[in-house]
């Protein structure tokens, strides 16, 4: 069996920052973490009322399917809760209505204030969450697997990414037994901690049941922050070493 390492978690204080930031005593600790897993839950499969049912119930398909990250932050008075998305109007909704009834919602479930802010994403071939959505998107519409996989990865290389890996698993095809079919390009250094690699898990429901889609992708490296001056002074003298005679 192998062992796989999540790349986000690896690089996590590393070279990436915390998706969850805040301080808390030990007492309260335990409280807002498990806060913070119902409130990224609720956004995952949240739907307007208008898209729901008479009995209150939602579809399983829910309208805030293209968030690649949701970050949280906290501070003595109310909750930020930040959306990475590649369609901020329909999370918007017409005059920002759609974010003020989950912001409602929200306040409802948790208790407290919360602020929802959007911020936009220019390239989503290259994020890798949405690419997994993607795909499982074109899964449960019974499109071919391998064909969603290809069209995946040249949208992806062309977007500048320099690596791609896409990892199925499941009934594919419709086929009696479950199993694995994977498609590289590109390079793709998941050890390497400079290279910034982005990781995504989507699930696809299929009349035979469920597909799992896995994404890697290599965004490239990550810039260094280092100023002249400092790279100035680090160098390292160019005068020959001194040779030792015996």
């Amino acid at each position: 069996m192998g062992q796989k390492v999540n790349p986000i978690a690896f690089r996590t204080g590393i070279m990436e920052g915390w998706r969850s930031r805040w301080y808390a005593s030990k007492k309260e600790f335990a409280d807002l973490l498990v806060e913070d897993y119902k409130i990224r839950q609720y956004i995952k499969n949240w739907r307007p009322k208008e898209d729901r049912d008479p009995k209150g119930r939602r579809d399983d398909k829910p309208i805030y399917s293209a968030i690649a990250k949701i970050e949280i932050e906290r501070t003595r008075d109310e909750v930020k809760v930040i959306l990475h998305t590649a369609r901020p109007g329909v999370l918007i909704g017409r005059k920002g209505e759609r974010v003020e009834e989950l912001q409602n919602e929200l306040q409802t479930l948790t208790g407290r204030r919360i602020n929802i802010d959007i911020k936009e994403i220019t390239k989503p071939e290259v994020v890798a969450q949405l690419v997994a959505e993607d795909i499982a998107e074109q899964l449960s519409r019974r499109a071919s697997f391998r064909r969603a996989m290809k069209r995946a990865m040249d949208m992806a290389m062309e977007a500048g990414a320099k690596g791609i890996k896409v990892q199925l698993s499941g009934r594919l095809g419709g086929a009696e037994m479950s199993r694995r079919e994977k498609a590289i390009m590109g390079s793709l250094p998941l050890s390497t901690l400079r290279a910034k690699i982005d990781y995504g898990f989507a699930i696809a429901k299929i009349p035979q049941g469920v597909i799992g889609v896995q994404v890697w992708i290599n965004q490239g490296m990550y810039e260094e922050t280092t100023d002249g001056a400092d790279a100035q002074t680090g160098q390292i003298s160019k005068k020959p070493k001194r040779t030792y005679k015996r």
